[in-house]
């Protein structure tokens, strides 16, 4: 069954040829501009994600979705799904059939370590992965692309794969099983094993210049390690590009959860995929976590003012939420009690969205704050507790994490799952 609204060739064909223009036209107009390096809104609310579930050809999360998953899993689904964070999806239908069939899948999701440390927006696919790991029961890879930071940032090799060390270290802390759970670096990875490579080389062949130009946007003048990097990120969707995991099977589908930036990657998998004779990649679209100064545009792991890092202190946390993120309330007290706050603009809010998980108290700020009750400094202070004991939970679990604990995370092995 397909869920997509339209097939993923027509898909391939509309980003192909008309991709680049929409872009520039987006920047031109004010539209909102999403691609895997940069996301621009004009508006004070941030991206249209209907506007984008239409462009990118996707299908919406909607109350049938979320009961056939409560249903599936006998399970409540996660906040982050209820409150359509979460709220694009491809043939999760299908992945749903599959467990219900007691049929294997396992969960991909990765980050580009361009930074020593996580910041919250970082957080938000591997908290989800976890509850999808832990709800299906099923095995997880984690890809840190060194190579592609390597190529995109004024890194050296051996700093791009030792940040990769170190974001593993973070990611581990989240509270992943380390027997069902393997996390590897491109840069090793690829080296070690010939059958990841292959299936590189294969995307590689099967996707043109042109059509790589007209998806990501490239230019001439980029790199030819640009150019062909897609292709990496795509491999990982195929699980047999994981033989110590799943020995000689090849049949075995993925789900991704992840940004809908990085959705451009993944409809050029699923148009090579069945040229292949390999499964499609299924996929969970989550909304971008706004930086702190607005929904413009999402943050920065090179500007420490636009996010809460989980290197940061209590205090440093206090004094970037009061400072930097941005009010929806009333200029003055009388105005904000007359006229009330704007909890779609409001990033304090917008952040409890996130990371508040009772919805009764969320719907009680959310109400209060509108109608004037509740005050800016008051709404901050709540967000400051609550990301202030999630930072200390997450450095005290990261404190027990040695380096001999990566090393075997990230050893290729055997997984805990039934095939």
């Amino acid at each position: 069954m397909m869920s997509d609204s339209v097939s993923d060739k027509n898909v391939e064909i509309h980003v192909e040829n008309g991709n680049e223009i929409h872009n520039e036209q987006s920047k031109k107009s004010g539209d909102d501009f999403v691609d895997p390096w940069n996301v621009i809104s004009s508006s004070a609310t941030g991206v249209d994600y209907d506007k984008l579930i239409s462009r990118f050809g996707s299908s919406k999360i909607d109350d049938k979705l979320l009961q056939e998953i409560e249903r599936v899993t006998q399970k409540p689904v996660h906040h982050l799904l209820r409150r359509g964070i979460f709220f694009s999806h491809r043939d999760m239908y299908e992945i749903l059939k599959r467990h219900e069939q007691k049929k294997p899948f396992f969960l991909y999701t990765g980050r580009g370590p361009s930074s020593s440390a996580l910041h919250f927006g970082h957080l938000i696919p591997f908290v989800f992965t976890k509850w999808l790991q832990e709800t299906f029961d099923v095995p997880l890879v984690i890809q840190l692309t060194d190579d592609e930071k390597f190529l995109w940032k004024d890194l050296t090799v051996e700093e791009a794969q030792r940040l990769a060390f170190e974001n593993a270290k973070d990611i581990i802390a989240c509270g992943f099983d380390i027997e069902k759970t393997f996390i590897f670096s491109d840069f090793q990875y690829m080296g070690e094993c010939p059958q990841f490579y292959q299936n590189v080389v294969r995307v590689q062949r099967s996707v043109t210049f042109n059509q790589v130009k007209g998806i990501f946007g490239f230019g001439d003048s980029d790199s030819i390690g640009k150019i062909a990097f897609p292709a990496v990120q795509a491999a990982p969707s195929f699980s047999s590009s994981f033989p110590s995991i799943f020995g000689k099977k090849a049949d075995i589908p993925c789900l991704i959860p992840c940004a809908i930036d990085q959705d451009p990657y993944f409809r050029m998998t699923r148009d090579v995929a069945p040229r292949l004779g390999l499964p499609k990649p299924a996929l969970l679209h989550s909304e971008f976590f706004p930086a702190l100064q607005g929904a413009q545009t999402k943050m920065s792991a090179s500007d420490p003012n636009s996010s809460v890092f989980l290197t940061d202190t209590p205090n440093q946390i206090k004094n970037k939420i009061n400072k930097y993120a941005f009010s929806g309330g009333g200029a003055t007290i009388e105005e904000h009690r007359e006229k009330g706050g704007n909890c779609d603009v409001d990033i304090s809010y917008q952040y409890l969205r996130f990371f508040l998980e009772d919805d009764d108290r969320l719907e009680t700020i959310r109400k209060e704050y509108t109608s004037g009750e509740l005050l800016t400094g008051h709404l901050k202070k709540e967000l400051i507790s609550i990301l202030q004991k999630i930072v200390a939970e997450h450095q005290e679990r990261r404190k027990l994490i040695d380096d001999n604990t990566v090393k075997t995370f990230m050893t290729p092995r055997r997984l805990k799952f039934n095939l």
